[in-house]
């Protein structure tokens, strides 16, 4: 039996009517994303889906008795600078379970800019196929990425474009049935179509075998070739280094980092041995208020560009550092520092007040006496998981991929 869990019914029944899945028992289940936006629901997911979601929650899984053989992702947003990267931690998050992640997005989106008085095409990042590669090498599971339907290929002067109120986006004509879905007769669903029956075709006898054996098979080689050629393509000459989210990193000797932490050293304390292990720390320069979208995916993807060797953040070769903020280099005493451009608003007191808001959510304070019944079970869950679902997505995912958070009134980092 397979069950389809979906944040949106229409797209879930897209996917099943137009692949094998058609032909098999199937049960049709709501995905809820997590305790801090689903309080009522989240704790009634099963576990070996809650593992999926400890980051952030695709829009869709499909599990074959009790084992996901596949995780979907659909945006229709433009994909230029950081935004490609919004949903990489649902990625990474399902690839790191060993679970196949397909990733469906524009290759490019009308965009009206009104100050300039024009309508143009906003073309995606090619850094985001670099990404998926390097998960898919660490990982051997597949990461690979489709084009939601545009008109982009067809018409290239977004002016000319009938669809520029859906930005260039090609919607399946069953607007009733499966609305706000991809085009269900363009090539690039038709090769998804192909690469999920591939993985219905794999993992029915073994799940787990089927699973890991995926990038041998013929059309996810394809794709991934395919993914290779595009990334070459549209880099036109640049290297990743150029392009964004890479160009807005600072690399340092880590003997740098240490001694601005050296402020923190005091009555007896000293920095653990997990950041002066490396000999080289990556900083992400995020100049804004702290707070998401798009930045959690981008670090996400920073880190297996440009840090990750393996499966876990103990795996790096360089450290990854957060900061809210820009960041100065001084070589002569070998020590960083906060520009006087960074912007006034970033302050670790945003972080604090959205991680006690996250607080309200913890049943644990409470008296076992005063839980209403259908609180139990989801005290339950927090006295095994503690607040990890009840945190914002944001805060979940910096603190797993951050070996270290900056912000010029503070900071925070591991140890081990």
């Amino acid at each position: 039996m397979y069950r389809v869990w979906y944040s949106t019914e229409s797209f879930a029944d897209f996917i099943i009517d137009n692949t094998e899945l058609k032909s098999k028992n199937v049960r049709k289940q709501k995905l809820y994303e997590s305790d801090a936006n689903n309080p009522r629901s989240f704790h009634t997911m099963p576990d070996h889906i809650r593992k999926i979601l400890y980051l952030d929650s695709p829009d869709l899984i499909v599990e074959k008795e009790v084992e996901p053989i596949f995780s979907i992702e659909v945006s229709t947003e433009a994909g230029t600078g950081h935004n490609a990267f919004q949903r990489f931690a649902r990625i990474a998050a399902s690839v790191e379970n060993d679970v196949p992640a397909f990733y469906i997005y524009p290759e490019a989106s009308i965009v009206t800019r009104r100050s300039a008085g024009n309508i143009t095409w906003d073309s995606i990042n090619p850094s985001i196929f670099h990404a998926l590669e390097a998960v898919m090498g660490i990982y051997s599971i597949p990461a690979l990425l489709f084009y939601f339907p545009t008109d982009f290929r067809d018409i290239p002067n977004a002016e000319e474009s009938s669809l520029q109120s859906s930005k260039g986006i090609r919607y399946d004509k069953n607007i009733i049935k499966y609305s706000g879905c991809p085009d269900s007769t363009d090539r690039e669903m038709k090769a998804l179509f192909k690469c999920i029956n591939e993985v219905i075709d794999k993992t029915n006898t073994s799940v787990i075998d089927g699973r890991r054996n995926l990038l041998k098979s013929l059309c996810i080689r394809e794709r991934r070739t395919f993914m290779q050629s595009e990334a070459h393509r549209k880099s036109n000459g640049k290297s990743i280094r150029e392009m964004s989210p890479l160009t807005a990193t600072l690399e340092i000797p880590t003997e740098y980092l240490l001694n601005y932490l050296k402020q923190y050293e005091k009555g007896g304390y000293e920095i653990g041995e997990l950041l002066k292990n490396r000999d080289k720390t990556i900083i992400y320069q995020v100049n804004a208020k702290f707070r998401g979208d798009p930045y959690p995916g981008a670090i996400a993807a920073i880190d297996y560009l440009l840090c990750r060797e393996g499966k876990t953040y103990e795996d790096r070769k360089y450290n990854l550092i957060l900061a809210f903020g820009l960041i100065e280099a001084d070589h002569e005493n070998q020590i960083i520092s906060f520009s006087n451009k960074t912007k006034k608003s970033s302050s670790i007191e945003l972080l604090v007040d959205a991680l006690q808001k996250s607080e309200n959510h913890n049943l644990l304070k409470e008296d076992y006496g005063n839980l209403r019944n259908f609180e139990i079970p989801r005290y339950y869950m927090q006295m095994r998981y503690g607040s990890t679902y009840s945190k914002v997505k944001h805060i979940r995912v910096y603190s797993y991929f951050a070996d270290a958070i900056l912000f010029p009134d503070g900071s925070l980092w591991r140890d081990g």
